[in-house]
């Protein structure tokens, strides 16, 4: 059987803890000029993802979720 290939996309913006939970970036990484401090310090802190989206994710990382 082939490899599955792993969602580019949700491999930059989600991340599997050791434990298995997975965390989600927030979305204003883009435009780094002119942004307010508390976007600024969100920056570098992941937050958890809803379990609605497990699924997706199951499917989108294969190889991240157990």
């Amino acid at each position: 059987m082939p490899k599955m290939k792993t969602h580019k996309g949700a491999r930059r913006r989600f991340k599997v803890t050791a434990s298995g939970k997975v965390l989600q970036q927030k979305g204003v990484r883009g435009n780094k000029i002119n942004r307010p401090g508390r976007s600024q310090r969100q920056w570098g802190k992941g937050l958890p993802s809803s379990p609605a989206n497990r699924s997706h994710l199951k499917v989108a990382l294969p190889y991240g979720l157990k």
